[in-house]
């Protein structure tokens, strides 16, 4: 079989060690040839490719980002798009399709399988851990330990200045990262999207904080809004898949509680930083696990299928399932949390 490569959205640490896993396996075990598309689903419209074998892929397992490029391109948005895809697919002679994506890559992956016919499997990428029917996916431990040792290193600064310093993290409509480096970090108070958050108790907790002599460490995820107002943006512009650009929580929770208080607070926004660099360790396995099971589902001509993380197996799910809703933080964990407040 011939076997196209492709990854999509935002990128993130760990992009990599799939593709050397997908190729390694793919042309070692079963004997498939490999072609790369570049810029996710715009390499796939555009026909730019570039090929994959085991030395394209030998020395890529820490690299963050991905040798592919990405793009966060619709072709259900472009003209004649899907078009294009499926005499791409026929003119490199590729029998099967593997893409890497979030919610955006790998809802067009079940699109193109379900109304197209085109034989697609999914790998679940994304640093915001928002993708239903699977436990991890990949990049979303990396970008925690990037904002814990952020946090860790602003509690310091805090503490010398006596100010707030209010930490925006990424996480679009998920509080996965907020919470896990908001807790790890210790972080004074933590607000995620799911829980609107009253900018009076968020106050008080502050308030109680420097009352301790402590300085306060406040982590707030970019998709956060209060109880009386609404989301806070830098624009309003949307992308192809028809989401807005976020980004501003932070700053404006500063200028509030600073207004409030009559405490000095500064903002830091981790922003792309948490995308950028190395693959943990955990990164890396789940990835390289990902990339072998999703290569044994193309063997299987299992299509329309996602490799997804349970408790400590992979497994297949339909990929239509795993981005039809939003795996969002649980009431109960975000309750568990809110003993560290104030």
């Amino acid at each position: 079989m011939k076997v196209g490569v492709l990854t999509g959205g935002g990128d993130c640490p760990g992009l990599n060690a799939v593709i050397r896993a997908v190729v390694r396996k793919g042309d070692q075990e079963y004997g498939c040839g490999f072609v790369g598309f570049k810029d996710g689903w715009r390499g796939a419209i555009e026909g730019r490719t570039v090929p994959l074998d085991i030395p394209a892929v030998r020395g890529i397992l820490p690299r963050g980002g991905t040798i592919l490029g990405s793009s966060r391109t619709n072709p259900f948005k472009t003209e004649n798009g899907v078009r294009d895809i499926k005499e791409n697919l026929a003119k490199y002679e590729v029998d099967a399709l593997i893409a890497i994506g979030g919610e955006d890559t790998l809802g067009v992956a079940a699109r193109l399988y379900e109304e197209y016919g085109i034989p697609c499997v999914g790998v679940p990428k994304t640093i915001d851990n928002d993708l239903s029917a699977t436990d991890y996916t990949f990049g979303f431990d990396t970008a925690v330990g990037i904002a814990t040792e952020a946090i860790d290193r602003l509690h310091t600064t805090a503490e010398s200045h006596m100010r707030v310093l209010v930490v925006e993290v990424m996480g679009r409509h998920a509080g996965w990262i907020a919470l896990h480096s908001g807790l790890a970090g210790g972080a004074n108070v933590i607000l995620i999207p799911e829980q609107r958050f009253d900018i009076d108790e968020v106050c008080a907790w502050v308030t109680s904080r420097f009352r301790a002599s402590y300085a306060p460490i406040v982590v707030v995820a970019e998709g956060a809004m209060p109880k009386d107002g609404e989301m806070v943006l830098k624009d309003g512009t949307l992308d192809s898949f028809g989401h807005v650009r976020l980004s501003g929580v932070g700053e404006w929770l500063a200028k509030e509680i600073e207004a409030r208080t009559g405490k000095e607070a500064r903002t830091t926004v981790l922003g792309h930083v948490q995308r950028g660099g190395t693959p943990s360790a955990f990164d890396r396995w789940l990835a390289t696990r990902f990339g072998l099971h999703a290569i044994e589902a193309v063997r299987d001509r299992d299509f329309g299928k996602m490799v997804a993380l349970k408790g400590t197996d992979i497994v297949r799910v339909p990929i239509a399932e795993a981005t039809s809703k939003l795996k969002t933080v649980d009431p109960a964990l975000y309750k568990e949390a809110g003993v560290f407040f104030g």
